[in-house]
């Protein structure tokens, strides 16, 4: 069978946490996932988690961040400064792309097309072939420009999901993971991925 992967974009907004569920998530369910981690996005996991991502050790580098052995696992990584990577074209085959967490900067680069890494212009060539793409921005206040970026990347057909959780699976006094959860089962809900990520509503006040 032809391999499709997921494209997983990691840009680099605040929010690496969200990435690594989805990443787990995605391996959880059996896909085959095709990861960018763009240059900014290595600064923010730096600080964030105070581990590096190194291009030469990427294996050694996702397994130590996402707690997962990669063995079995189908994953392959893209530089995001390769801008003849298989993502680059339309001819590779993939389900879609997923960017976790999106910031501004990427969120405008893919919706003006400029193509500026790999990650922009992954994601481009998946809205240009009509696959399914999941935008998760993690940025607040936003602007005027970031809005009118968001609405062009609806128009474009993306589905733009802001990293914002909701407490009725866990209730207030929800955990940070819990939360960080129940954003990634969404954006899997999008990608029309199975999970157990989050507990869903059942009509029911208190069913928890």
């Amino acid at each position: 069978m032809r391999r499709e992967p997921w494209i997983v974009g990691v840009s680099g907004a605040s929010g690496t946490p969200y990435a690594a569920a989805v990443l787990r998530g995605l391996i959880d369910a059996g896909e085959p996932v095709d990861l960018v981690v763009s240059r900014a996005a290595r600064l923010t996991l730096l600080d964030e988690t105070g581990r590096s991502f190194r291009d030469a050790h990427w294996a050694a580098d996702l397994g130590d961040w996402l707690g997962v052995p990669l063995d079995d696992v189908d994953v392959r990584y893209w530089p995001a400064g390769d801008l003849a990577a298989g993502p680059s074209s339309g001819s590779y085959p993939a389900r879609g792309m997923i960017v976790v967490p999106a910031s501004t900067a990427a969120c405008a680069g893919i919706a003006l097309g400029l193509s500026k890494d790999l990650l922009q212009r992954a994601a481009e060539v998946n809205l240009k072939e009509r696959r399914r793409v999941v935008i998760v921005p993690r940025e607040t206040p936003v602007t005027r420009s970031h809005l009118l970026h968001l609405v062009e990347l609806i128009d474009a057909g993306a589905v733009v999901l802001p990293a914002s959780p909701g407490f009725y699976g866990s209730g207030a006094d929800a955990t940070a993971q819990q939360l960080i959860d129940f954003v990634a089962g969404k954006v899997l809900d999008a990608a029309g991925v199975k999970h157990t990520l989050l507990t869903r509503w059942t009509g029911e006040l208190g069913a928890r």
